[in-house]
């Protein structure tokens, strides 16, 4: 299990103590956090738990990429990515992770779009933003049925780790778009399980900015798309 966590003093212990006995290792990335986080991991007293602290802030696709590298030299097979807010229900995780522990798929999404519950528990602007920024990058990567792009619930088996951590991936706002993108080019198997979305009342970190950000990296993905055409004819 990867957890990225930044500024998450107040959720990361119970999201720690919520991962499911199944689990092998819990690696917290605190990206450079300046508050408790990283104490607060510890206070979890989760033997499982390994902790890395990156030394600035390099954003939430770095930290991620930081822990599946972590996950390879612990031997991981199979990595999941959960959200240190505890925006992610864990009695989702066997679901998410079962495709790619049975050979099924090299990577696995949650879909919020496709929970029962999407309408209530899930704020409507977020709704209509997660839905256009699917769209955008469903025809930037080649993926036609992607479904909730935005979803950082996630699982990942060792091929398609490794083609990460060769090919890189971009470290803030946009990253499951670039991800997508990479994995899409190189031929790994993309599915999308249905998770429970899950808020609390707290404010997005997403800004205004960001959704140029966002578009740019789009952008990127379905250039770069478009040169691995040209370069294979």
């Amino acid at each position: 299990m990867v957890i990225p966590a930044f500024r998450e003093e107040d959720r990361i212990a119970e999201t720690v103590r919520t991962v499911p006995s199944f689990v092998d290792h819990v690696v917290v990335v605190d990206d450079a956090s300046d508050d408790a986080t990283s104490a607060a991991a510890r206070a979890a007293g989760d033997t499982r738990l390994v902790l890395v602290r990156h030394a600035d802030n390099r954003g939430v696709g770095a930290a991620i990429l930081t822990g599946y590298r972590e996950a390879r030299a612990l031997a991981a097979d199979v990595a999941a990515v959960m959200a240190g807010d505890g925006q992610m229900d864990p009695l989702d995780l066997p679901a998410v992770v079962g495709p790619v522990a049975r050979g099924e798929a090299d990577y696995v999404k949650g879909d919020r779009l496709r929970h029962p519950s999407v309408w209530k528990d899930m704020p409507l602007h977020r709704l209509l933003g997660t839905s256009a920024l699917a769209w955008m990058t469903r025809h930037a990567a080649g993926l036609p049925s992607l479904s909730d792009s935005q979803c950082g619930y996630t699982a990942i088996g060792a091929a398609a780790m490794d083609c990460l951590l060769h090919e890189g991936m971009w470290a803030r706002y946009g990253y499951p778009n670039d991800l997508l993108g990479t994995l899409a080019r190189h031929g790994h198997r993309i599915h999308e399980v249905a998770v429970k979305p899950v808020y609390r009342g707290e404010a997005s970190g997403l800004r205004p900015w960001h959704v140029f950000t966002i578009g740019y990296v789009v952008g990127r993905v379905a250039a770069r798309r478009a040169a691995s055409s040209l370069k294979s004819r």
